[in-house]
């Protein structure tokens, strides 16, 4: 199995900044293509963005292109996601996903999910 604990949420004002973490255990990290979705209070989950195993492949919503920033560290089995100028329809809870299928990850298949972690925007 492997465990996703993400970290790093919290309210922010409209305009501000996030920097939200994921950590996985259990297996090895760099096998896994990642993903952050999230779901907002009536809402269906929805695709945020994602990341191949080592990086160099990353896909976002167009809802969060050109805000928000997928990463990884490998060497600390972490994916991050930076999100600048936040907006309201940003909050949401946070969910960390991954599979050893880029493709699982992108249709919101991941085989692991975190417990999530909840982002507060307000005006």
């Amino acid at each position: 199995q492997l465990q996703l604990v993400e970290s790093g949420g919290g309210g922010v004002q409209a305009g501000g900044s996030l920097r939200l973490s994921c950590t996985a255990s259990g297996r090895t990290f760099s096998r896994y293509a990642m993903g952050w979705f999230r779901q907002a209070p009536g809402n269906e989950r929805e695709f945020v963005a994602a990341i191949g195993w080592n990086g160099g492949t990353t896909y976002y919503s167009d809802s969060v292109k050109g805000r928000f920033t997928i990463s990884r560290d490998n060497a600390q089995n972490t994916v991050y996601q930076q999100m600048n100028r936040l907006k309201d329809d940003d909050a949401a809870v946070y969910y960390c996903a991954a599979s050893s299928n880029l493709r699982a990850v992108l249709a919101g298949d991941s085989d692991y999910w975190g417990q999530g972690t909840l982002v507060t925007v307000s005006s």
